[in-house]
């Protein structure tokens, strides 16, 4: 993938609303508006206790169009009630006056504070104010952020016979992040010329191997949202081959988003990717990558650089997925510590030293097929405990 000029027929702005507190000390309200109507595909949170943006967000999306998106941070409308619902309608409706299109084509998306009526009537006459402009795009990456440390942004650029397709996204995330999904919300626009059903494939297979495949503290938002668009304003079709191709920069676009929501997470100092090898069942793969990065016991092993590896395979084998330990191994970078179903002798200094970094590479093979799967997880600090137990004040 290449860097990229800007994605064509979009354009974006954000404003400060005083969203968390009435006092408009940093912006906190984006707006992203579209030239024409897009094809569009999302993945929502499996919380069944989910916001109100969500449930409308959903609704608007039935059609499988959009013209814009509507986003605040500082305050998640999650558990705010009926009128949650209705201040989310309201705020598609503001974007809408502001684009010039239906309130049905507009998505809108909250992260925040839970519990806590949202500030509508700001948001709104924020909204309606926004000067919409081609680029600003970091600009976008900073208003939806909340306890995440920089902004989060990629674009690049995909050429293809017929000329070239840009793709752009944005995230936020940094604490709530578990598979299904990682709180995160996530944003991708393109100008490629893709059918609603394609896009809607490549956007769940991109989130089970991207978003669904990280971790920082094993909690599940609320809102948790991506949702990508393609207003086809190139004028470039993909087909055939050309069409995997660009399936693979979105999925590209997505892993590279969420590992850097994963990096900036929570009291993070120490990442780690999980691959699984030697899988019954690509599901047994997931299962067991994803058990490993969400363990507290080996979190904290990193955290402390300590090589208690047992616990990286005890996590693989309590996961549900099929293990035969006379033919598992354990690698951790480029130590194997454990193989053919008995411990390699142990140079503790090794595995500290490869617990030090700040990427740390654990592949486990499960013994009994040909599946593999990765995920990515993080350390478990004193200061994320410090964050969150601090959040609200």
């Amino acid at each position: 993938m290449a860097m990229t000029h800007d994605v064509l027929g979009f354009t974006v702005g954000t404003a400060a609303a005083g969203v968390r507190d009435g006092t408009p000390s940093r912006t906190d309200v984006a707006l992203i508006a579209s030239d024409r109507i897009c094809a569009a595909a999302g993945v929502f949170t499996t919380n069944q206790v989910i916001a109100a943006p969500c449930v409308v967000t959903r609704r608007h999306l039935e059609q499988g169009r959009l013209r814009g998106i509507d986003v605040n941070s500082g305050n998640a409308n999650a558990c705010t009630g009926e009128q949650g619902e209705r201040h989310a309608v309201m705020m598609a409706r503001a974007a809408a006056q502001r684009i010039g299109c239906d309130p049905y084509e507009v998505a809108v998306a909250s992260t925040g504070v839970i519990g806590v009526p949202l500030p509508v009537e700001r948001i709104m006459k924020a909204v309606k104010g926004i000067g919409l402009r081609p680029g600003e795009w970091s600009d976008v990456a900073k208003a939806i952020m909340t306890t995440d440390t920089k902004p989060k942004l990629l674009g690049v650029e995909l050429p293809l016979r017929a000329g070239t397709v840009h793709v752009r996204g944005v995230a936020k995330g940094a604490g709530m992040i578990h598979p299904n999904m990682a709180t995160m919300l996530a944003f991708v626009m393109t100008d490629a010329d893709v059918e609603v059903s394609a896009l809607r494939h490549f956007v769940r297979h991109a989130s089970e191997r991207t978003f669904n495949a990280i971790s920082v503290d094993g909690d599940t938002s609320t809102n948790d949202t991506l949702l990508v668009l393609a207003n086809g304003a190139s004028g470039v079709k993909p087909e055939g081959d050309e069409l995997a191709q660009f399936a693979n920069v979105l999925e590209g676009v997505c892993e590279t988003l969420a590992r850097e929501i994963v990096a900036d997470g929570e009291g993070v100092t120490k990442v780690f990717e999980v691959s699984i090898r030697g899988a019954e069942t690509a599901e047994d793969a997931r299962r067991a990558a994803r058990t490993v990065t969400t363990s507290s016991l080996v979190k904290t092993a990193i955290h402390g650089s300590d090589p208690n590896w047992g616990r990286i395979l005890a996590a693989a084998g309590r996961s549900g997925a099929k293990v035969d330990q006379t033919h598992a191994s354990v690698r951790i970078g480029e130590v194997v510590v454990f193989a053919a179903g008995a411990p390699r002798p142990l140079d503790r200094d090794a595995v500290r030293r490869v617990f030090d970094r700040k990427e740390i590479p654990i592949e486990v093979d499960l013994g009994v097929g040909a599946e593999t799967a990765r995920a990515w997880g993080t350390d478990l600090s004193e200061e994320y405990v410090r964050i969150n137990a601090d959040y609200t004040t």
